[in-house]
């Protein structure tokens, strides 16, 4: 058999068989709006950890999920969904939010970015805080915003115990910020940190990665009904 775009047709061909079982779907869909540790997934899912390393080990070669090591406790590891390897897919169930709280440590770079990024992509309104909040915002996080024209000329950091509301929906957008909101119901996107390594394409791949977790999960946020 010769067909133009074999190769295309293999990769997709193992994307679709890795996603043919239910698990292996459950698995998709918790990725879909933030990343998990082992661990998390098993509890959330009721999956064995025989079972849950089975799947992970196919959706990781069908390149639809990776793993990274935390920034926090680097004992830990997390999966999360590849970028774009499941484009058009959305998750399943739709979630009711007044307002969405994006949190980092230091409410510098990557927690107010994506508080920018989600309201100009949604109706639900946004807001960001730090567990740790630096005095101001990044200068690179400023500058970045401005050539993706995004306003962050009136932001301000505030500390998470002054922001959250108890109806609030919360995404952590780092991993220290996730193992110190143990307490609070959340979502997790394990984005690593640019200013530690300072560089233009660091910065870059955050937006990146910020962007394209924003354009995943709006569709699946709307207001409470009144």
């Amino acid at each position: 058999m010769n067909i133009d775009g074999s190769s295309t047709l293999g990769t997709r061909a193992q994307v679709h068989a890795a996603l043919g079982d239910p698990g292996r779907l459950a698995i998709v869909d918790r990725l879909l709006l933030g990343d998990a540790s082992p661990g998390e997934l098993g509890r959330v899912l009721g999956l064995p950890t025989n079972l849950l390393a089975h799947h992970l080990k196919l959706l990781q070669e069908a390149g639809v999920v990776e793993r990274r090591r935390s920034e926090g406790d680097r004992r830990r590891t997390y999966l999360r969904l590849v970028p774009r390897s499941l484009s058009g897919l959305v998750p399943a169930a739709a979630r009711p939010a007044p307002r969405i709280v994006f949190v980092c440590t230091h409410n510098a770079v990557r927690s107010q970015l994506a508080a920018a990024l989600w309201s100009r992509t949604s109706a639900v309104p946004a807001t960001s805080a730090g567990t740790q909040p630096a005095p101001g915002i990044h200068p690179r996080a400023l500058a970045l915003a401005t050539r993706h024209g995004l306003d962050l000329g009136h932001a301000a950091t505030r500390h998470v115990d002054q922001t959250l509301h108890p109806d609030d929906l919360v995404v952590a957008v780092c991993d220290a910020a996730h193992e110190q909101l143990a307490d609070v119901d959340r979502l997790h996107w394990s984005i690593p940190d640019p200013v530690r390594t300072g560089s233009d394409e660091a910065f870059e791949r955050a937006y990146t990665d910020l962007a394209d977790r924003v354009q995943r999960l709006a569709p699946a946020i709307h207001p409470p009904e009144e």
